[in-house]
């Protein structure tokens, strides 16, 4: 719905921003059906369905770990974008354009789906049934080949890692770079006339440093479960559970729960905020509900 709203663009929002918000949105949207719907409910409650063939549950570990590359990175692109924006006034004319969203959405889905290629050798066929491959089962050498450990501490590193400092960076900035041109126009206002009361411009930029921090708390808490159980994993080489009940276990599968939720999240902070957008999400809503009524009236 974020996404058809989106593409409207309707809800006040310069073509530039709505570039990276669409593709944040779209890269989400993977997330959430490669993971939860289609590796967790349709693979668990239909055992028997093609999700299980081999190449095929490799392919959607790929599309999986291309869709959150790219919704990570895209966040940082986005964030990048605001700080130009907001505090490169030069750069913003020739950097904060439709072309350039574009040709940074495209280039960040394209490295990401190189990157995340390796991901479908790692995996081999649990068994075969009637000469064809079920299942998708780790290979041992992912765990003993430090080409493979390479790989995966790699993986790691740019997917929360360095987005993460990033961010915490470019947010840093960005919200020193209101707080002094607030200073600065509120003693100018003050000495021009001594006004006393709210500067409209002041409020906002205050609203802006809120949300800034904002995505990047929830970023950051969202994602260092994640990035938190992986080190300690590598570290104590634990990959095997004795039961479903195992602390470590249970910690994987939150992190994993917490970095899928990530997902949702930064397009809530980031739409659900403008107000022509919560107009227009209550037009889609309500519009089925009013069809209804009138044809009843009718």
């Amino acid at each position: 719905m974020a996404i058809m709203i989106l593409s409207r663009g309707k809800c006040g929002l310069s073509k530039c921003t709505t570039r990276y918000l669409v593709g944040m949105a779209t890269a989400d949207l993977l997330v959430v059906i490669s993971d939860p719907l289609l590796r967790g409910v349709f693979k668990k409650n239909f055992p028997q369905s093609f999700l299980r063939i081999t190449p095929v549950c490799s392919l959607l570990v790929v599309l999986l770990s291309t869709s959150t590359h790219v919704s990570v990175w895209l966040t940082v692109a986005f964030t990048f974008d605001r700080f130009v924006a907001i505090c490169r006034e030069k750069l913003k004319t020739k950097y904060c354009t439709e072309r350039t969203a574009a040709m940074v959405i495209g280039t960040m889905s394209v490295l990401g789906c190189l990157f995340s290629t390796p991901w479908y050798f790692v995996y081999k066929p649990g068994k075969f049934i009637g000469g064809v491959p079920w299942r998708c089962q780790v290979k041992q050498e992912f765990f003993n080949s430090v080409s493979w450990a390479a790989f995966d501490l790699t993986d790691r590193i740019l997917t929360p890692c360095i987005p993460i400092f990033l961010i915490l960076l470019t947010n840093v900035l960005t919200a020193g770079h209101i707080l002094a041109a607030s200073r600065v126009r509120r003693g100018l206002r003050g000495s021009s006339n001594g006004e006393n009361g709210k500067d409209p411009e002041i409020e906002k930029r205050k609203k802006s440093i809120v949300l800034l921090f904002s995505i990047t708390g929830s970023f950051v808490l969202l994602w260092m479960t994640q990035f938190v159980y992986i080190v300690y994993r590598r570290i104590a080489n634990i990959y095997h559970f004795p039961s479903y009940d195992h602390p470590v276990l249970i910690t994987e599968q939150t992190a994993v729960m917490l970095h899928v939720l990530s997902s949702c999240t930064n397009t809530c902070i980031y739409i659900l905020t403008q107000s022509k957008f919560r107009e227009d999400l209550g037009n889609v809503v309500t519009y089925p509900l009013n069809v209804i009524v009138k044809l009843i009236r009718t």
